[in-house]
Order: structure tokens, then C-alpha cells, then sequence
């Protein structure tokens, strides 16, 4: 597995899991572009990290990503590694009937549709790498799903499911695939979501989650289970009805942020 001198993408990297990614690849002399929607946070990464370079863009936008495809073939000629790690996550009551559509619509285009547009877009280019790799971050909740953010855990368990199918595609094309299943991070989704707080569980920093991918990464490994994320993936074989209750106490969510 080649660790330097590589082209990296990461979606959604202004904050988070992509930050923490982003400047681990960085740290071993990798060249590195974030994209996101608001700009103004990309500007204030890229202050301070000089050497990160940041596209505005849409992942849900097809003309956008388009448009970051031919971007970065003129900039760059290419990438080598496309890490698709832009999400969001909502607490939804699905027994509300006054529930607004457009929200859980839009979390499922932004966490599974995107990850296809953008391998999509950038698979000719991903083609031409000699060392071309695809990272998806999906989640823990892809092996036992949270009932409090429904959409979300059908999201990340049709992205896990999608991965594992589009893997042996690639191998003949010579593209590695990887799927990060992070438990939850100390990030502005968790906090947002409150989950952390509502189920005691302690998040993990994201500096950490970066650091385990890494050791794991480097060694080729394809399916990155970090934290509790290895129990969920082993108690999801050998007791699925145990682990499912255990992490569905409180199912109906006590707080809902608009």
C-alpha cells in the first residue's frame, strides 16, 4: 500500500472525520483537496493548513460534481484516492405523520446516492491511477440499526452492502475499495444528533478514529471496524435480537432539532 506522494479526495472535509483524515494523509506527504458546500469553512481549514486545497461543491449536485471532476483533471491530472465521507445524520420519529419529507430525502442522496455519483464521475480517473483506492465512510450502525435516526442506519447499511457488491467489480480495474465503519465520533453530526449524550456512549475524538484507520489502512485492510464498532459487527452474527435491544432502549427520540 503506497502511503505518500498521492492525490486524495475527501468529501464533506471541513470538520470531523474528513478533517481528521485530511490531515493524516497530509502528515505522510500526501497532496490533499476537501470539498463541502459552505465556503467559508473551507477557507478557514485552509487557513490553517496552507497547504490543503479546497473546492466549493454539491455532492448531491450532479452538474457540480461534474465540475470538480474536470477542476481537479486540469489542476491535478487526477486523483488516486477518493474518500467519500460527506453525511448527514437526523433523529426522525417515523409515527409522526406532520414529519417534513424533505429532510429524510435528502440525508438518504447525500449519504448513499452521492458515494455512487462520485465514483461515477471519477472513475476514469481513478482508472488512470497506479494506485487507485475508494473509501467509503459508512458507519457502525451498518451492522445494527439505531432507531432513533432510521434513515441514517438504512443509509449506512445500504452503503456498506453496496460496497462489499462493487468491490470485486474493481478489483479488475486495479481500484482498492475500503469501508471506515466509525462508532460515534466527537463530531458537529454526533453532537447535532445528541446521540452520545442520550445513549452514554462516549464519542470517539476524531484525531483517534484517524490514527486507528491509518495503522489499518496501511496494512490493506478492506473493512475498518473501529471501537464499538467491532462489537456491533460480531454481536450482529451471534446475537442480532440481544444487540438490537441493547442499542434501541429509548427508541422514540426526546429531542428533535429542526
Amino acid at each position: 500500500m503506497k502511503q505518500s506522494k498521492q492525490i486524495v479526495l475527501i468529501t464533506g472535509g471541513n470538520s470531523g472525520i474528513g478533517l481528521a483524515l485530511a490531515k493524516k494523509f497530509m502528515e505522510n506527504d500526501n497532496t490533499v483537496i476537501i470539498t463541502g458546500r459552505n465556503l467559508s469553512k473551507l477557507q478557514a481549514v485552509q487557513k490553517d493548513l496552507p497547504k490543503i486545497h479546497i473546492f466549493q461543491s454539491d455532492v448531491t449536485d450532479d452538474a457540480e460534481v461534474r465540475m470538480l471532476v474536470d477542476d481537479i483533471d486540469e489542476k491535478f491530472g487526477g486523483i488516486d484516492i477518493l474518500i467519500n465521507n460527506a453525511g448527514i445524520m437526523n433523529l426522525v420519529n417515523a409515527g409522526n405523520e406532520s414529519n417534513d419529507l424533505q429532510p429524510q430525502m435528502q440525508e438518504i442522496e447525500i449519504n448513499y446516492n452521492s458515494p455512487i455519483r462520485l465514483l461515477h464521475y471519477f472513475l476514469p480517473q481513478l482508472k488512470k491511477s497506479k494506485n487507485a483506492i475508494l473509501v467509503n465512510v459508512s458507519s457502525g450502525l451498518a451492522y445494527v440499526p439505531f432507531a432513533q435516526a432510521p434513515v441514517y442506519s438504512g443509509t449506512k447499511s445500504a452503503l456498506h452492502f453496496w460496497t462489499k457488491g462493487i468491490r470485486p467489480q474493481l478489483k479488475p480495474h486495479h481500484i482498492k475499495v475500503v469501508e471506515l465503519l466509525p462508532p460515534v465520533v466527537d463530531t458537529p453530526l454526533a453532537q447535532g444528533a445528541d446521540i452520545a449524550q442520550e445513549d452514554n456512549l462516549k464519542p470517539m475524538p476524531p484525531e483517534k478514529l484517524a490514527d486507528i484507520f491509518w495503522k489499518d489502512f496501511i496494512k490493506g485492510k478492506e473493512e475498518i471496524t473501529p471501537g464499538i464498532s467491532k462489537q456491533l459487527k460480531l454481536m450482529s452474527r451471534l446475537a442480532p435480537n440481544f444487540i438490537f435491544k441493547q442499542l434501541n432502549k429509548q427508541a422514540i427520540p426526546k429531542k428533535i432539532k429542526e
